[in-house]
């Protein structure tokens, strides 16, 4: 099986920079994409970033040019860089890892997400 567990989250005041890190660990044969999305109170989970095996990256338009997202392929592991962050990145925030694992000869692909962690930007 493969786990997925974020860190990183807090409280921070407007105009603040924050780190999210997400860790895949498990019977992983490799990764493919690996994403941040996230979720505010009353609204539906969207994609934040989202970061390929090759570091191909996209980004919702509401966060460019103040989240990046990069990726370490040797420990399974990707973050969200997160600056000049607003009342509005208030939300919970998932990591999802799309890993491949090998059983009886085949490959399979699945997603995988982390339990969460909570971002809350306040005054």
């Amino acid at each position: 099986q493969v786990q997925v567990v974020e860190s990183g989250g807090g409280l921070v005041q407007p105009g603040g920079s924050l780190r999210l890190s997400c860790v895949a660990s498990g019977t992983i044969f490799s990764i493919n994409a690996m994403g941040w999305y996230r979720q505010a109170p009353g609204k539906e989970r969207e994609l934040v970033a989202i970061i390929t095996n090759v570091g191909s990256t996209n980004y919702i338009d509401s966060v460019k040019g103040r989240f990046t997202i990069s990726r370490d392929n040797a420990e399974n592991t990707v973050y969200l860089q997160m600056n000049s962050l607003e009342p509005e990145d208030t939300a919970v925030y998932y990591c999802n890892c799309n890993a491949n694992t090998r059983a009886g000869g085949n490959v399979f692909s699945r997603h995988y997400w982390g339990k969460g962690t909570l971002v809350t930007v306040s005054s």
